[in-house]
C-alpha cells in the first residue's frame, strides 16, 4: 500500500503507516534490533537528510526597497530632489549614490546578523535515541532514516513521523492540531479511514513526548513528514525589529522631522534676508544631509549580532538578537538548584533506617537495594550509567555497597512503572521479588513527606514513632545540604494487583532514608556575588526540600543579607506571593517543593511587580514559565528538547555563572550601542553650525563646508570607528551599578547634552576656528567675494578643506571620549580596542586621499593644507577628548560626594 501526501503538498509515495504492523515492518525492512550502521548510511544517501528546509525568503530587491524607504533615507531623497530642482545635478546624483550605498551596507549588515543567529544552531545539535546494531544509540536527528526504531520517553522531541510498535506515550501535538491538551498515543492496530493526525498509534515530527515510554518505527523523514508538508505551504516570516531598533527608528523620524522643519525655516529666512535662491537651497540641502546619521541601524544590528556570537563562545546560545538588550536590564534570576547551582554529580552520602538510625552496616543495604530497583537507569555496552542524576547516584551507591541489582533483570521482572510525578513528588514500580518467590512488590521512593504520608502509622504506635524519627532525621540531612529521599515498599497480592496509582501507593512500609549530596559548582559563589554587586537578586525555585535548598543557597551566598524560605511553594496563593515579593524587596527567596506551575506563578508575579525576569528550566512542564519570563533559560546538557525550544537562551554548560556572564554581556552591548550613538550624534552639531553661520550672516561668511564634504564625513570617515565602538570591552564597573529600567530609552537627555552640547559644540568651535584662521591669514574680511575668479578663491577652498579636516580630527577625539561613559580613558586603556585604532587609521588615510589626491580634489572641493594648518588641526583630538575627560572627572567627583 502507498501513502500519498495531502493536497497542496508535493506528492510523496511510501509505505502506508496504517497497514498491518508486520506488513509495515516488512516494507520498511525494520527488524526488532533496528538497522545496521551500514544500512542506515545507505538509506540516508537515498532518502536524504531528515531536515525540513524553508526555501521562501524575501528577495534582495524587496529588502533593499525597505532600506531605501527608511525615514533617514527619505530625508536624503528630499535633499537629492532639491539639488536637481536647483540645477545642481552632480550633487543630486552624489546624494543618490550615497543613499544606495548606505542601503546596500545596511542590507549586508542585517543579512550578516541573521546568518550569525542561524549558524548558532551548531551549538544546539538535536539528537534522538534509536536502536541500531541491536543496541541503544544516540544519533543526530538529521541522520534518522525510514526503518529506524525510535526510543521515545518523557521530554523527547519526535524527530520523524513514526508508528508506535511497543508501549505508549502522551504527546503534545499542538503545533499540528492546535489542541493544547496532550494526546494519548499507544501501540496497536490502526483504524482504517481515520485521518492520519487522529491515528492513536502514530507520532509526528516536531511534536513532543510529555509522558510515558514507547518504541516506534520511522516511516517518513524530512519534507515527506507532516511537518515538512506544512513547511512547504508556509512563508518565511521576517525577523521582528528589536525594541532597541524600534526606539532608534522612532528617533530617526524625530530627527527627520526636525531637519525638515529647520531646513524650511532657514530656507525662508535666507530668502527673506536676500540670499540668492540657489544659495538658500544649497543651505537647505546641507542641513538635511548634515542631520542624517547614516549607518545607525545597521551598526546597531551588527553590535547585537556580535554580542550573540560572543555569548555563544562563552556557553550561552541566544536565539533572538533582541534578547541581548533584554539581558542588560535583567534584575531577577529565578534558578533551579540541581545542575545549575550544583555540579549535578550526586553521590550517596548518608543512610538512615528506622531500626538502626544513621549507621553503616548490612542493615543499611535494604533501602539502597530497593531504591536502585525503583529507577529507570540504564547501562550501556561500556558500563556507563544513563538516566536521571539522582537515580544514577542511587544505583552507583548500591554498586559501591555491592547490592546493585542487575538492571536487565530488573526490567524483565518489572510489571508496572508509575513515573515520577512532580505533584506527588514520588515514583514507584511493581516488580516480582525474587526474595518473595516472585511475589509482586511495590517499591516507592520520593520526598520524605510524600512517602511518610502514605505509610501505615496510627498515632502512638511504633510505626508512628518511627515516622517522627524519620522526619527529624530527614530535617538533619537537609540542613546539611543533602537531598533526602525516603524509600518504602508494600507486598501485593498476585491475584488482586491495584489498577489505579493512588491505590497502589498506599499502606507503605518505610525502609529508610537516603541522603544524596550534590556539591555546589565552585564558580557559583563568585557569580552570585557579582549579581549582588550588579543589583540583581537571585531566587531559587526547586522541587527539593526547603532546608536542603537553603543550605545550598547559603553555601553559594544567596540570601545575603536576608534569605526567606517558602517550604511549600505550591500552596502559596497569588495574593500571598504578591505580598511576599512586595514586603521582601531586598530579600532573596527559596521557593521549595515547587512544581512547574509554581515557576509560572512566580514569573507572572515578578512581571506584575515590574521586574525583568530570567527563569531557568529543563523539564517539559517548564516550557510555560520559560515562555512567560523575559529571558527563558534552558539547560543544553540536561534539558529536554521542549525546554530548549521554549527558551530564549540555552546554556551549553548548564552553569549558573554563564547566566551572569550573559547579563554582563547584555549590559556591555547596550552600553556600546549608546557609545556609538553618542559618537554619531556628536558630529551633527559641527556639520550644521557651518550652514547656520552662512545663513545667519546673510552670506557675508561664505559656506564653510560643502555638501559633498559632509557626505564624505558621514559615509567615508565615520562608519568604521562607529563599528569599532560596537565591539568595545565592558567598561570598568559595568556590574557594579543597578540594572537599567526597562522603560529607559536608549537615547537619553544626558546623551543628547553630551553629544550635541559638549562634544558637538567643542568640535564645531574648533572646526570653525580652522576655517576662519585660513581666511583671516589670507586677508579676508566679512563680505569679501570668494567665488571662482576672485583673489580669495584659493584661500576659500583651503579654508573649507580645513573645516572638513578639522571635523575629521575632532571625530578621533570624540571616538576616544565615547569609549567610556563613566571611567577615565586611562582605566580602560588607550590601546585596548585595536579595531578602533584600525578604523582611525583608515579615516586618516581616506581624508588624506580626498585632500591630496588631485583627481578627487575638484569633486570634493579640497586643496592641500599648509603645515601650520595641519599642526593646528592635529591638536583637535586632544582638545575634544580632554574637555570631555574633564567633564567626566567632575561628574565622578560629584557622584562620589553625593
Amino acid at each position: 500500500m502507498t501513502h500519498v501526501s495531502a493536497p497542496g503538498a508535493s506528492p510523496t509515495v511510501g509505505p502506508d503507516p496504517r497497514e498491518l504492523l508486520s506488513t509495515l515492518r516488512r516494507d520498511l525492512g525494520a527488524g526488532a534490533e533496528g538497522l545496521s550502521d551500514r544500512e542506515a548510511a545507505r538509506r540516508l544517501a537515498v532518502h536524504g537528510a531528515n531536515e525540513v528546509k524553508v526555501k521562501e525568503q524575501a528577495s534582495i530587491g524587496q529588502e533593499l526597497l525597505q532600506q531605501l524607504a527608511h525615514p533617514l533615507a527619505l530625508l536624503l531623497w528630499a535633499a537629492a530632489a532639491l539639488a536637481f530642482v536647483a540645477g545642481i545635478p552632480v550633487l543630486g546624483w552624489a546624494i543618490v549614490v550615497v543613499i544606495v550605498v548606505n542601503a546596500a551596507f545596511a542590507l549586508l549588515q542585517e543579512r550578516q546578523a541573521e546568518r550569525a543567529v542561524e549558524t548558532l544552531t551548531r551549538y544546539l545539535p538535536e539528537h534522538a535515541e534509536v536502536m541500531r546494531n541491536g543496541r541503544r544509540q544516540t544519533v543526530e536527528a538529521c541522520t534518522i532514516v525510514p526503518g529506524d526504531i525510535l526510543l521515545l520517553e518523557e521530554g523527547s522531541k519526535v524527530p520523524a513521523d513514526a508508528r508506535l510498535t511497543d508501549g505508549g506515550i502522551e504527546a503534545d501535538l499542538s503545533m499540528l492540531t492546535g489542541e493544547s491538551a496532550p494526546a494519548e498515543r499507544v501501540a496497536g492496530p490502526a483504524v482504517q479511514g481515520m485521518p492520519l493526525l487522529q491515528e492513536l498509534d502514530l507520532v509526528f515530527s516536531g511534536t513532543t513526548c510529555t509522558g510515558g515510554q514507547a518504541q516506534a518505527v520511522v516511516y517518513a523523514t524530512g519534507h515527506r513528514t507532516e511537518l515538512g508538508r506544512i513547511a512547504a505551504l508556509s512563508q518565511r516570516t521576517h525577523r521582528e525589529p528589536s525594541p532597541l531598533e524600534r526606539q532608534v527608528k522612532k528617533v530617526a523620524w524625530l530627527i527627520a522631522a526636525a531637519a525638515v522643519a529647520m531646513g524650511t525655516l532657514f530656507l525662508v529666512t535666507g530668502v527673506a534676508i536676500g540670499l540668492p535662491l540657489t544659495d538658500a537651497i544649497m543651505f537647505a540641502i546641507g542641513l538635511l544631509v548634515a542631520n542624517v546619521p547614516e549607518g545607525l541601524l545597521p551598526i546597531i544590528t551588527l553590535a547585537l549580532a556580535v554580542g550573540v556570537r560572543s555569548l555563544a563562545r562563552q556557553g550561552a546560545v541566544v536565539k533572538r538578537l533582541s534578547a541581548v538588550e533584554t539581558l542588560g536590564s535583567t534584575n531577577v534570576i529565578c534558578t533551579d538548584k540541581t545542575g545549575t547551582l550544583t555540579q549535578n554529580r550526586m553521590r550517596l552520602q548518608s543512610l538512615w533506617t528506622p531500626e538502626h538510625g544513621s549507621a553503616k552496616g548490612p542493615w543499611a543495604t535494604e533501602p539502597v537495594r530497593a531504591a536502585a530497583e525503583c529507577t529507570t537507569v540504564t547501562r550501556d555496552a561500556e558500563g556507563n550509567l544513563h538516566g536521571d542524576p539522582t537515580e544514577v547516584a542511587l544505583v552507583a551507591g548500591a554498586a559501591d555497597l555491592d547490592v546493585c541489582p542487575d538492571l536487565d533483570a530488573r526490567d524483565a521482572q518489572r510489571r508496572t512503572v508509575y513515573r515520577f510525578d512532580p505533584r506527588l513528588r514520588m515514583m514507584s514500580v511493581i516488580t516480582a521479588s525474587p526474595a518473595e518467590g516472585g511475589r509482586p512488590v511495590l517499591i516507592a521512593k520520593g520526598a520524605p513527606e510524600a512517602i511518610l504520608a502514605r505509610t501505615v502509622s496510627e498515632p502512638g504506635t511504633p510505626a508512628d514513632r518511627a515516622a517522627q524519627k524519620a522526619r527529624a532525621a530527614a530535617d538533619d540531612m537537609a540542613r546539611n545540604g543533602m537531598r533526602v529521599l525516603a524509600v518504602a515498599s508494600r507486598e501485593l497480592s498476585p491475584d488482586a494487583l491495584p489498577t489505579r496509582r493512588e491505590d497502589a501507593e498506599a499502606e507503605l512500609r518505610l525502609l529508610g532514608l537516603a541522603g544524596l549530596y550534590d556539591p555546589p559548582r565552585p564558580e557559583v559563589a563568585a557569580a552570585v556575588r557579582r549579581c549582588h554587586e550588579a543589583g540583581v537578586r537571585v531566587h531559587i525555585v526547586t522541587g527539593d526540600n526547603g532546608a536542603t535548598a537553603a543550605a545550598v543557597a547559603r553555601e553559594v551566598g544567596i540570601g545575603e543579607p536576608e534569605l526567606h524560605v517558602v517550604p511549600e511553594a505550591e500552596t502559596v496563593s497569588d495574593a500571598e506571593l504578591d505580598a511576599l515579593l512586595a514586603s521582601d524587596g531586598t530579600a532573596e527567596i527559596v521557593f521549595a517543593r515547587s512544581s512547574p506551575e509554581t515557576k509560572l506563578k512566580v514569573a507572572d508575579a515578578l512581571r506584575h511587580h515590574g521586574q525583568i525576569v530570567a527563569m531557568t528550566g529543563d523539564g517539559v512542564n517548564d516550557a510555560p514559565a520559560l515562555h512567560r519570563a523575559h529571558i527563558g533559560v534552558a539547560m543544553g546538557r540536561s534539558g529536554t528538547d521542549v525546554a530548549r525550544e521554549a527558551a530564549t537562551m540555552v546554556l551549553t554548560d548548564d552553569n549558573f555563572a554563564t547566566i551572569v556572564t550573559a547579563i554582563e554581556s547584555g549590559r556591555r552591548v547596550y552600553d556600546n550601542v549608546r557609545k556609538f550613538i553618542v559618537y554619531i550624534f556628536a558630529h551633527l552639531t559641527p556639520e550644521v553650525v557651518p550652514f547656520a553661520v552662512f545663513a545667519l550672516s546673510g552670506g557675508a561668511v561664505p559656506l564653510p563646508l560643502t555638501v559633498l564634504q559632509i557626505l564624505a564625513i558621514d559615509l567615508g570617515t565615520e562608519t568604521l570607528p562607529a563599528l569599532a565602538l560596537g565591539r568595545e570591552r565592558a567598561e570598568p564597573g559595568v556590574m557594579n551599578r543597578p540594572p537599567r529600567k526597562s522603560s529607559q530609552g536608549v537615547i537619553s537627555r544626558d546623551m543628547l547634552i553630551r553629544s550635541w552640547g559638549y562634544l558637538g559644540v567643542v568640535s564645531a568651535v574648533l572646526a570653525m576656528s580652522a576655517f576662519f584662521y585660513v581666511l583671516w591669514r589670507a586677508g579676508w574680511q566679512p563680505g569679501d567675494p570668494t567665488g571662482e575668479g576672485s583673489a580669495l578663491h584659493d584661500a576659500y577652498v583651503t579654508a573649507t578643506t580645513a573645516t572638513f579636516a578639522g571635523i575629521v580630527t575632532c571625530q578621533i577625539g570624540t571616538a576616544f571620549a565615547a569609549r567610556t561613559d563613566h571611567a577615565s580613558l586611562r582605566e580602560i586603556g588607550v590601546w585596548t580596542n585595536p579595531l578602533l585604532l584600525a578604523g582611525i587609521a583608515f579615516e586618516l588615510l581616506f581624508t588624506g586621499i580626498l585632500i591630496y589626491f588631485p583627481p578627487v580634489q575638484g569633486l570634493f572641493g579640497t586643496a592641500a593644507l599648509p603645515l601650520d594648518v595641519i599642526l593646528l588641526i592635529m591638536t583637535f583630538p586632544l582638545l575634544v577628548w580632554g574637555t570631555d575627560e574633564v567633564r567626566r572627572k567632575a561628574r565622578r567627583r560629584r557622584f562620589a560626594t553625593s
